[in-house]
């Protein structure tokens, strides 16, 4: 039974995460889940060295995914045409771990067709390569295969994947 949630996602980044992390949670809880964000430990004051407090983060969201029984994780692209890193390594450990993991995304589309709506500077000019002449992996799949492939993917908001995620676990 999925009860509580590691809420991944590039959302601890923003001017407004900590009210932001409380919304989720208030989502969660709406829907029958405990949420854990991230930014609910705070770094310990006696640690200023900025590698300690990156080390120290670490260690707490991988004993955060250790603890919860499922990820939920925002991979809308982020400060570019791709998820942010941090949220794919988390997805890859929880993967990994043997955990369920539910992602969600805004828009329907492959990754390609994503790239080229949001992003289209990144596109090359024949339209199939990226502007540095690189493939753009094109599977039909939202994201990476890689982050496709292991999770279901809801489009839409938090709202909506967690609603389908409390559906989907009663069954509907």
């Amino acid at each position: 039974m999925i009860r509580s949630l590691y809420l991944a996602g590039p959302d601890v980044f923003r001017p407004d995460a900590a009210e932001r992390g409380r919304q989720l949670k208030a989502l969660c809880a709406r829907h029958g889940f405990e949420g854990l964000f991230p930014l609910d430990q705070e770094v310990p004051a006696e640690i200023t060295d900025p590698a300690a407090q990156a080390a120290w983060i670490y260690r707490n969201n991988i004993a955060l995914i250790g603890r919860v029984d499922a990820v939920l994780a925002n991979l809308d692209f982020f400060r570019g045409p791709e998820p942010d890193s941090g949220t794919c390594f988390e997805v890859g450990y929880a993967v990994a771990r043997g955990k369920p993991v539910y992602d969600y995304i805004p828009e329907h589309g492959s990754l390609a067709q994503r790239i080229r709506l949001r992003h289209p500077q990144a596109i090359g000019a024949d339209g199939l390569l990226d502007a540095h002449g690189w493939n753009i992996e094109e599977f039909g799949l939202p994201l990476n295969l890689m982050l496709s492939v292991p999770a279901p993917l809801v489009v839409g908001d938090a709202e909506a994947a967690l609603a389908w995620l409390a559906a989907h676990l009663r069954g509907g």
